[in-house]
């Protein structure tokens, strides 16, 4: 039963998942949390809450929350690391190639750090606003492990799930007061990647620079 306190009007993305999950219950968050994984600009800090908010409306468990979400994560990685291993390095590779300021040794340099740290990425990588669905391509591209990565992409959407899952719950009505917290998460990401990618566009530029210089100064044939 939906208390009077809880009996709240939702619209947008938030609105969309509790309809969701009022019509389908468990599988309607689990489908939810699958399109937001194909579709990033769908935000899970929205809808997991939203599910813990269903669980204490009654509309499921928290426990069946926890377990369809990660259920919709993991086919939505499932469906990425797919694309990946359909396109593959030496396509990547040639697209890369043709790309502002990339070459192929990119992606060269790219498979060995994934072979070393790739482990590592796609576990704490489901749990980083961003990375949490595009983490899956380059394990495809790179065909990690389909046993491991679908073992570790289970166990960093279950952490991730349950946390936003658990919080939704207990704050009830209240499920947007998580809002700012996810936002500052979101910044502190998007702010290293716009840092690491100005950092990667200038040493690419003064390389290209470098590079002219060395050309202008050759012995002409």
């Amino acid at each position: 039963m939906t208390s009077p306190d809880e009996a709240i009007q939702l619209d947008g993305v938030a609105g969309w998942a509790v309809d969701l999950m009022e019509t389908m219950g468990g599988p309607g968050a689990g489908l939810a949390i699958f399109v937001e994984n194909l579709f990033p600009p769908i935000p899970s800090e929205v809808i997991l809450p939203m599910a813990g908010f269903a669980a204490r409306l009654g509309e499921l468990s928290v426990l069946s929350a926890i377990v369809w979400t990660t259920a919709g994560s993991v086919l939505g990685a499932w469906m990425l690391y797919a694309l990946g291993a359909w396109l593959g390095h030496d396509r990547i590779r040639r697209i890369v190639s043709r790309m502002p300021l990339m070459d192929g040794d990119d992606v060269d340099k790219t498979r060995a750090w994934f072979e070393k740290h790739g482990h590592k990425a796609v576990f704490f990588g489901r749990m980083l606003p961003l990375f949490r669905s595009f983490i899956s391509i380059p394990a495809g591209v790179e065909r990690m492990n389909f046993a491991m990565f679908t073992g570790l992409t289970t166990l960093g959407s279950a952490i991730w799930n349950s946390v936003f899952v658990l919080a939704g719950y207990l704050l009830g009505a209240n499920w947007h007061r998580i809002d700012p917290y996810a936002a500052a998460l979101q910044y502190v990401v998007l702010a290293a990647v716009v840092i690491g990618a100005g950092g990667f566009i200038r040493s690419r530029l003064k390389r290209r620079a470098r590079s002219d210089r060395a050309g202008d100064f050759s012995p002409a044939n």
